[in-house]
């Protein structure tokens, strides 16, 4: 005979529940921390001149370029990861114009961008 036998416990359903979100609250942190290391680029510019428009598009395509190589891989078959791949992109994009901070790069971003430049709230150097 098969027997079930359920609790109505109150106390022991609210501390199952907290210890369930618990674990699912720490999986969530471990996957995010996990997500942010691994979509890096580096992207000399060395060789470049920013101080005129020609090279401040130049390093602009690069930044485009790498922010397309380094969030490709989030691409599936459905509509959403789609979004988060332009959003991966345009935020690569706008974090590596406000790293470089030159005032041509930033001219190029805003043209490209039809937007105001990426604000700088506070950096530490």
């Amino acid at each position: 005979m098969n027997t079930l036998i359920t609790s109505t416990n109150p106390s022991r359903l609210i501390s199952a529940a907290i210890f369930g979100a618990l674990v699912l609250s720490w999986g969530t942190m471990s996957i995010a921390a996990d997500d942010s290391d691994a979509h890096r680029a580096v992207v000399k510019f060395g060789d470049l001149n920013l101080s005129n428009p020609q090279g401040a598009a130049a390093l602009y395509h690069r930044i485009w370029s790498a922010a397309v190589t380094v969030c490709r891989p989030q691409i599936d078959e459905s509509l959403a990861s789609m979004s988060r791949v332009r959003s991966c992109v345009h935020k690569a994009i706008a974090d590596a114009v406000i790293k470089v901070d030159r005032a041509e790069l930033f001219a190029v971003y805003n043209s490209k961008n039809h937007e105001l430049r990426p604000i700088v709230i506070a950096q530490g150097r």
